[in-house]
């Protein structure tokens, strides 16, 4: 009921940006908190950072400083602004959305993953 769908994702440079988007579509009445994940190879899939709908946010101490979260509301996309990339932020990052749909049933939803890779 509530698709997300990821952008951004490229092979960079060490020391290099990207900039990653997540558009969420479908029945949403509002969504309360947007996040990114990643995931390297053989590793679990671990937190980099969250921001709620009032604009509140958390990041990841690996990348904190280097990386930015932020919304518009009113597209229902999230990005993630990623600065002074390393080779270890290499991995698939993914987007995960938590709210209230049209209904007001709950929902949690998760995109299907966009590569980066850092080369150094």
């Amino acid at each position: 009921q509530v698709q997300l769908v990821e952008s951004g994702g490229d092979l960079v440079q060490a020391g290099g940006s990207l900039r990653l988007s997540c558009a969420a579509s479908g029945t949403i009445f509002s969504i309360n908190v947007m996040r990114w994940y990643r995931q390297a190879p053989g590793k679990q899939r671990e937190l980099v950072a969250s921001i709620t709908s009032g604009g509140n946010t958390n990041y990841a101490d690996a990348v904190k400083g280097r990386f930015t979260i932020s919304r518009d509301n009113a597209k229902n996309t999230v990005y993630l602004q990623m600065n002074s990339l390393k080779p270890e932020d290499t991995a698939v990052y993914f987007c995960n959305a938590v709210g209230y749909l049209r209904s007001y049933q709950s929902f949690g939803s998760w995109g299907q993953g966009t590569q980066v890779t850092v080369s150094s």
